[in-house]
């Protein structure tokens, strides 16, 4: 199976520095590429390891993602950590890359200023990038109108003095391998919340939200989606469905609502989980959501659990080619 999935991935495209011919941000970027795929074999943080894998369907690629270790701080050298992100991104690969140049340097003045690592500093990191990303379209409205149709599900993951911070809004998941004592079995636990109208809770929390508009959430096509355009709830960009001045010429008329609303139909705002990390706990899964959609989360860990850790990254999109997804993985050592 890795064989003819390598020998696929190579014959469709040649190596460049990156999947979309940019240099990589983080930590000790160096990978290899095969074809469609870029991939590290493994990598040392201050948390620990990690393995990286990215797949892409097309020389276009809308996804973008980072890891950084060291400094979290502009002022404190002490304030060690490690920062990993996952951005996928729709409609162009603007905003993930905007996520990917100022998400991380927002969370570092943040956390500077606080002089420690919260919830309300990663809070704040995401509002600063979602602000700075709407005044970028704001400025560009004239000649680059398309703009406001852009935006990316943003997953991040800090590991500060022990504890594991999981911010996350779109359809992206972070899983966390925890180690059974006894048996030496496996077991996932799912550490982010998503954002999809596909979820019943999801869509209540729309209508709930939205109690004037009983077409929140349409069914088109047997797929629930926010007015029937998209199926995440959440999301950076986005801003012709954030803020009405935006659904409008010369924005492209398949964009456009036929009527305005009066408060945003999609918000930029985390769901943020905070984990105290055990000795038991053995590793994290950052993905997009083309991995979910051909592993659950026990198969998935089971996978990298039995892998060699060089590769266990490689393995997991390998098993999921047929679907191409960014994908992070970081193991937590003891």
């Amino acid at each position: 199976m890795l064989a003819s999935a390598m020998d696929y991935l190579r014959s469709c495209w040649g190596p460049t520095s990156s999947p979309d011919g940019r240099p990589r941000k983080g930590v000790d970027a160096a990978g290899r590429q095969d074809g469609l795929l870029w991939y590290k074999d493994a990598g040392q943080l201050v948390a620990g390891e990690f393995s990286m894998a990215v797949v892409q369907a097309n020389n276009l690629l809308e996804d973008h993602s980072q890891v950084e270790s060291g400094s979290l701080s502009t002022t404190d050298p002490d304030l060690q950590g490690t920062f990993v992100g996952v951005y996928d991104g729709h409609g162009g690969p603007e905003t993930a890359r905007y996520i990917n140049d100022h998400m991380f340097n927002h969370l570092k003045v943040y956390a500077s200023e606080q002089k420690c690592m919260s919830v309300e500093v990663i809070r704040k990191a995401f509002r600063a990038t979602e602000e700075g990303f709407l005044s970028l379209v704001s400025n560009q409205w004239s000649v680059r109108p398309q703009l406001a149709a852009v935006g990316s599900c943003c997953l991040v993951g800090v590991i500060c003095a022990g504890t594991l911070y999981v911010a996350n809004v779109g359809d992206s998941r972070a899983i966390l391998g925890r180690l059974v004592k006894g048996t030496g079995e496996v077991v996932a636990m799912q550490l982010s919340a998503e954002h999809n109208a596909s979820f019943e809770e999801v869509r209540r929390e729309m209508q709930a939200m939205h109690p004037d508009d009983p077409h929140i959430v349409i069914l088109k096509h047997n797929v629930w989606r926010v007015k029937g355009i998209i199926q995440i709830t959440r999301s950076i960009g986005d801003v012709y469905l954030k803020r009405p001045e935006f659904n409008r010429e010369p924005l492209h008329s398949k964009f456009r609502l036929p009527e305005t609303f009066r408060r945003p139909l999609l918000s930029s705002e985390p769901a943020i989980t905070v984990h105290q990390i055990q000795l038991t706990d053995q590793f994290i899964i950052f993905a997009s959501d083309g991995l979910w959609e051909h592993l659950s989360n026990q198969k998935a860990v089971e996978l990298v659990h039995s892998s060699p850790r060089n590769v266990c990254a490689l393995i997991l999109c390998l098993v999921c080619v047929t679907n191409f997804i960014v994908l992070w993985m970081m193991f937590l050592l003891r």
